[in-house]
């Protein structure tokens, strides 16, 4: 089949190889203008880009849909479909419009719950003992169009945003060309039921040490990798990678019970978080045996102050 593809991160471009890998005819891959990363603030290809470029595959980068000449230049394809993932960039209805079989968008929650930017850090947020993929046919909406297929899967309780990302992307790919080859009756998404996966922002990385502690444990997997849960000890900004929640006495909110090979237990408002792995601002990601070798954090100490 004739494609368009237009995507951004590693989550699409896993649903780009299956793609290819399926026969389909990728006429072109839209994907974002290149951006600022790393120490020296180079313009970096996404991820999407660097495979187009490794398979020959036509690319394209406009800053917007809306110039009519895109559209123009999307219309002479003459594709069938158009396949959307984490793209980045908002679908005009002329696009919308151009392919014979629509826009096919790859979401990585079960829309209705969780429309928006952030679905997998939400659900994690949320404690949802479940998520999935939605193959939806867009429309005007926000994550409102009509659903294709969907499959669950379970989140386990080592879930990071990383682990759960890897997962859906692989069950994306899967439903994505299972999608294209059967043709799926839509149907439409109960309203009533939408919940919105707003963008994580930098405040929500900061731990609140009066919560519980399975709610600090499930926001240090949502935020694993970016940004990173934090917190700070005498004014030292410290990102918290890995932790389980314990049931333990004793300490205001915030305080460190034990510090050892074995974990950082510190009180919270309801139990105790054992941090296993941590770093110090401009540091590395270490166990905490070996942050507690360079680092002095005792019995005592208070977190988040």
């Amino acid at each position: 089949m004739k494609l368009i593809f237009a995507g951004t991160p590693a989550f699409a471009a896993t649903a780009l190889e299956a793609l290819l890998a399926a026969r389909h005819e990728v006429a072109l891959v839209l994907t974002r203008p290149d951006r600022p990363a790393g120490r020296g603030l180079q313009p970096q290809p996404s991820a999407v880009k660097q495979l187009a470029l490794a398979r020959g595959l036509p690319l394209g980068q406009p800053a917007g849909l809306k110039d009519p000449q895109v559209q123009q230049q999307l219309r002479a394809l003459e594709a069938e479909a158009m396949v959307v993932a984490a793209y980045g960039l908002i679908l005009p209805p002329p696009v919308l419009a151009i392919p014979r079989r629509g826009c096919l968008n790859i979401h990585a929650s079960l829309l209705p719950r969780w429309r928006g930017a952030a679905p997998i850090q939400r659900a994690l947020l949320a404690g949802d003992p479940e998520t999935g993929i939605t193959i939806m046919q867009m429309d005007e909406g926000l994550d409102t169009g009509a659903i294709l297929l969907q499959e669950k899967i379970a989140i386990d309780d080592e879930d990071t945003a990383q682990t759960l990302h890897d997962k859906l992307a692989t069950l994306g790919a899967r439903l994505i060309v299972q999608a294209l080859a059967t043709t799926p009756p839509p149907r439409a998404q109960d309203n009533a039921r939408a919940t919105y996966a707003a963008k994580i922002r930098k405040e929500e990385a900061m731990i609140d040490w009066a919560q519980a502690a399975p709610d600090i444990a499930r926001r240090i997997r949502a935020l694993n990798p970016a940004p990173g849960a934090t917190t700070t000890v005498g004014g030292v900004r410290l990102k918290l990678w890995r932790a389980r929640p314990e049931v333990a006495a004793g300490g205001a909110p915030g305080t460190v019970l034990a510090a050892d090979a074995a974990g950082i237990v510190v009180a919270c408002g309801n139990g105790a978080l054992a941090i296993g792995e941590l770093q110090k601002e401009g540091g590395r990601r270490l166990a905490a045996g070996a942050f507690l070798a360079g680092f002095a954090l005792p019995a005592g100490a208070r977190l988040g102050t």
